[in-house]
């Protein structure tokens, strides 16, 4: 967590929602982020957990920092704060999306413009295809499914021997790709072939990452990736980072609790969920689990997908003692099935 200038000064973030960029860059950001991605909207009431934040800066640094922090906190369990304004960011040298949210402890005296959803959205249309070995390998082709060929990419010139096009498309950082689409074979398939290698090669793709295309309503084309396996050590240390956090993120958060001013946090919408929309944790609290209760969690499936696991909660704790009462992890649940989450919620 940083100020203004000092994230503004930093190269190696890139800001793809700044006003000047089309709505499908946004949809785009959304589709990167997986389904279990839910941001808040500007104006929009959310629960800040210093907790959470804590656990993911000790998770990407491998260090135990909670201990250390302990004299410099003096921070309730959760602040309730409006969201002041978000922006959509990419990492530059793994393609992870992440997004910048600008909080303020809870005020009357603070007027938030809140944006109209009113206006017609554009249409757009998107696939995603999971890579394999062959699509990732040396020969430099890329196999598209036929539906989403003909739905999402414009139409290939049928009466030609060899129908071809090449197609210039965006990625999220606004570099221009270009690739050559082609339906041959046999049986004919629709492929992209040169231009794809480097792609893969720039990208590091490996089998199981996603491409993604999403093509705008003036036919505009734009790429993204998600990785098969997100590793939050590759975080980079400009973004979060033990020193950071040691230095900077609690103490500007006391500050801004204390002052009623604005501070900044750094979101993974795969890594982190430390900022909760108000209302679903108002819902969530009125379950009242207990021990023996019923529990349901999302969680995202290895395709990516969004999956459900359920247990029973077998004991209800407070997960730190720095903080009496917390909400956070409070939760220890025996699940009915194997899940990639910990025994805890």
């Amino acid at each position: 967590m940083k100020n203004n200038e000092d994230i503004n000064s930093q190269p190696e973030l890139l800001s793809i929602i700044d006003g000047t960029k089309s709505y499908i860059y946004e949809q785009l950001w959304n589709i990167c982020a997986g389904p279990l991605c839910d941001l808040p909207k500007p104006g929009e009431k959310v629960y800040y957990f210093p907790q959470g934040h804590i656990e993911l800066v000790e998770t990407s640094t491998r260090e135990v920092l909670l201990d250390e922090m302990r004299p410099n906190i003096n921070l309730p369990s959760k602040l309730p704060c409006p969201v002041i304004s978000i922006q959509l960011k990419m990492e530059k040298n793994t393609d992870e999306v992440y997004a910048q949210i600008s909080l303020m402890p809870d005020t009357t005296e603070v007027v938030i413009p809140i944006t109209n959803d009113g206006n017609r959205k554009p249409m757009v249309c998107s696939f995603t295809k999971a890579l394999t070995a062959s699509d990732t390998s040396t020969h430099g082709v890329l196999s598209l499914p036929k539906k989403h060929a003909l739905e999402c990419l414009p139409p290939l010139d049928m009466s030609q021997p060899v129908p071809t096009q090449e197609l210039v498309v965006k990625d999220l950082h606004d570099n221009q790709w270009t690739f050559k689409h082609t339906f041959r074979g046999t049986p004919r398939r629709h492929l992209f072939t040169t231009g794809w290698t480097a792609f893969v090669t720039s990208k590091k793709l490996a089998a199981g990452d996603n491409f993604i295309i999403l093509k705008g309503e003036n036919g505009e084309l734009l790429v993204g990736i998600r990785r098969a396996k997100y590793e939050i050590d590759h975080i980079p240390s400009s973004v979060i980072s033990a020193q950071c956090m040691l230095h900077g993120v609690i103490a500007s958060v006391v500050n801004a609790f204390n002052t009623n001013c604005m501070f900044i946090v750094v979101y993974k919408p795969r890594a982190s969920q430390f900022v909760v929309r108000y209302d679903k944790f108002v819902d969530a609290l009125k379950n009242k689990f207990n021990f023996g209760s019923r529990f349901k969690m999302r969680c995202e499936g290895e395709d990516f997908s969004e999956k459900r696991y359920s247990g029973i909660v077998i004991g209800v704790k407070d997960f730190s003692p720095h903080w009496k009462n917390l909400e956070w992890r409070s939760l220890q649940v025996q699940w009915d099935e194997v899940s990639p989450q910990k025994p805890s919620s």
